[in-house]
């Protein structure tokens, strides 16, 4: 069984997220947390598998607190479920520590196959997030950005 806290500062949010999960026969909600404060605190307490977090929220945003566990070695993964597809949002949300990034518009199954991915301590993007990030990445080599010395040597070179 696969423990899960939901944490978004609105309470029908949370109350469709919680609807949507229960569905599952293999995970649970065993918390929520209306703010970013509140759920590292659960988070530390509960020890839930995986923490279910908006990015906007009080006292601490999602990424802050999914930064506050990995600082504070809480071992719960974090998933972001948000309505933001801003590129440089996800990378800090990644960068952070974050398992999964699912934006709100995307299909119920992909929060499933989120968490059920963090478990498995992989990491899960929903189809739009990577498309936003490929194609972020693809964009700045087609630039001269974001070069690495290693795309610059030969087949052979690379062999080496």
């Amino acid at each position: 069984m696969i423990n899960v806290i939901i944490a978004d500062d609105h309470t029908l949010v949370r109350q469709g997220i919680r609807a949507l999960i229960e569905k599952s026969p293999d995970i649970r909600i065993i918390g929520e947390a209306s703010d970013g404060q509140q759920a590292v605190e659960l988070c530390a307490s509960l020890k839930p598998d995986v923490l279910v977090i908006d990015i906007v929220m009080p006292r601490l945003n999602g990424i802050q607190a999914i930064q506050r566990m990995r600082e504070e070695k809480i071992t719960t993964r974090g998933v972001i479920l948000s309505m933001y597809s801003d590129e440089s949002i996800i990378r800090q949300a990644l960068l952070k520590g974050a398992r999964g990034y699912v934006l709100k518009q995307a299909v119920a199954e992909e929060l499933l196959i989120a968490i059920r991915a963090a478990v498995r301590d992989e990491t899960f993007l929903s189809p739009a997030v990577s498309s936003i990030l490929v194609e972020s990445t693809l964009q700045g080599r087609l630039l001269g950005e974001a070069r690495d010395a290693f795309d610059e040597l030969t087949l052979r070179e690379r062999e080496v």
